[in-house]
């Protein structure tokens, strides 16, 4: 298993990385804990909600489950006051863990809820898509959207870890980790160009899935990640340098309506955008613009 530390004002927590680590949630599961809420979608449990139901039971915990609907155009008030009400209903008190099981959509609502409820309560991001594992699971950015703004209601609050399986990255479609790319590569562009020429090496890899790339590409991005967050927890400063190709990724999806584009796309092509943006204005090289284009 490979652990990746993150240290922040909010919080130091780590990240898991390890095939099969949906089979070892419970070791995760504070022992002070009174409940777990597992808040995820119906296709995520089709595929892993009884593996994962049985890692969670060995705590021993009571098991609420709270199932959202699945997509970014879910992500906003109607879907977090689902988990409210759950939550509620079922008596969960302050020591109660929340874990959130699935990809970015269901990581920013479970903690912006953890976030909320009862003023915080503990919660676990258990990441199953590639963007996610990669991205928004690390460094406590939680939120929902608006009709005028994507993530503009949220707040900054830090799991108390990160349990990645690369294992369920398998039955994701090639969309989904084309995407995910997107996000890997970016870390490449922004601090790492080692990792940068690595990724761009390794591409088919990457693609095709293959184990040992696959696992070298989530524990780099995780560590360049815990190095910016663990500088800059609420991006005063460094951590902006995250936001590459946000600005036209968030007016993408924005545009053409949430869901439309996957995140990871309309991000990757705002980083082609900004890349041309810098060439014209900047004197960025050509020969790059293109690197980052492929």
């Amino acid at each position: 298993m490979t652990i990746v530390r993150v240290t922040t004002p909010g919080g130091d927590y780590p990240i898991h990385i390890e095939d099969g680590r949906l089979d070892r949630l419970a070791e995760a599961v504070p022992a002070d804990a009174t409940a777990i809420a597992l808040v995820s979608n119906a296709n995520i449990l089709e595929r892993y909600g009884d593996r994962v139901r049985a890692s969670l039971a060995r705590t021993g915990k009571k098991l609420v489950e709270v199932v959202l609907p699945d997509g970014e155009e879910y992500k906003t008030w109607q879907s977090l006051n689902m988990i409210f009400d759950h939550l509620l209903q079922n008596g969960l008190d302050r020591k109660a863990l929340l874990v959130a099981f699935g990809g970015g959509v269901i990581g920013d609502m479970g903690g912006f809820a953890a976030a909320c409820y009862m003023r915080g309560i503990r919660f676990m991001q258990v990441p199953t898509t590639l963007l996610a594992q990669v991205d928004s699971s690390v460094g406590g950015k939680t939120a929902i959207n608006h009709p005028l703004g994507k993530n503009m209601i949220g707040a900054f609050y830090q799991p108390l870890a990160v349990e990645i399986d690369p294992g369920v990255l398998a039955t994701l479609p090639a969309r989904e980790i084309s995407a995910g790319l997107a996000e890997v590569v970016k870390y490449g562009l922004i601090i790492d160009a080692e990792f940068f020429s690595w990724c761009e090496a390794n591409a088919a890899a990457l693609r095709a899935l293959e184990p040992e790339a696959v696992s070298y590409a989530i524990q780099r991005s995780c560590e360049l990640k815990a190095r910016v967050v663990s500088q800059d927890e609420r991006e005063s400063g460094l951590r902006a340098i995250l936001n590459l190709g946000h600005t036209f990724g968030h007016a993408i999806e924005s545009g053409l309506g949430y869901g439309q584009w996957l995140h990871g796309e309309a991000v990757g092509c705002g980083m082609v955008q900004a890349a041309e943006l810098s060439a014209d204005l900047l004197g960025f090289p050509r020969a790059d613009v293109e690197r980052v284009r492929r």
